[in-house]
């Protein structure tokens, strides 16, 4: 089944930062990625129980971000990382499910040999999250899940009007920012069409 998974950036919001992430609990979601990547530890561990919280009524799953013992001490035992972050830390991801962002098919090699369960694979379309930087585009997503034997998740400009390209190059799924911050209540219920 293709999944559809919000990545969080609150500063994106036009609403409250959790009356969004209700409203991705209510759409259905696939699951959360709580990325916050300018947060310490204790502010994060605070919005982190919170979105759990949110989350537990409607059983969407939440991937915490690069905060291993944020995620220890909620019980949490899935993470999602950047490759370097990864590659610094594998020894302490191995009793976690790990999610790495990577950005060549090398990386994605190196990352599933050291013991990552999933891929995100990106910029694949061009967004305002990367501005200036060229998309590496649909070929190099097929390259990505094309090189690993575990799900690879696209991620970059995905919206309802190119989410199809993707799910034709046969990847687990997409991950949406801008458009699961932005997104309006319909907005977000229309990705559910695409699962």
């Amino acid at each position: 089944m293709f999944k559809v998974i919000a990545v969080t950036n609150r500063k994106l919001c036009e609403v409250d930062f959790m009356e969004q992430v209700k409203r991705l609990g209510e759409a259905g979601i696939s699951g959360i990625i709580l990325r916050e990547k300018d947060l310490p530890p204790q502010e994060y561990k605070e919005l982190a129980l919170k979105v759990l919280e949110c989350l537990k009524e409607f059983s969407v799953p939440c991937i915490l971000h690069s905060h291993i013992d944020v995620a220890k001490e909620l019980g949490q035992y899935a993470i999602h990382m950047s490759f370097p972050s990864f590659l610094k830390q594998k020894e302490f991801c191995k009793e976690f499910r790990t999610g790495v962002s990577v950005h060549s098919a090398e990386e994605a090699k190196e990352a599933e040999k050291s013991g990552a369960s999933y891929l995100v694979a990106g910029h694949i379309f061009r967004t305002d999250c990367k501005k200036g930087l060229a998309p590496r585009g649909l070929t190099f997503l097929q390259e990505v899940a094309d090189a690993v034997s575990i799900p690879v998740y696209a991620i970059g400009g995905i919206h309802s009007g190119n989410i199809e390209k993707v799910k034709q190059t046969g990847c687990a799924g997409c991950c949406i920012m801008s458009g699961a911050m932005k997104g309006s209540r319909e907005v977000l219920a229309s990705y559910k069409d695409f699962s």
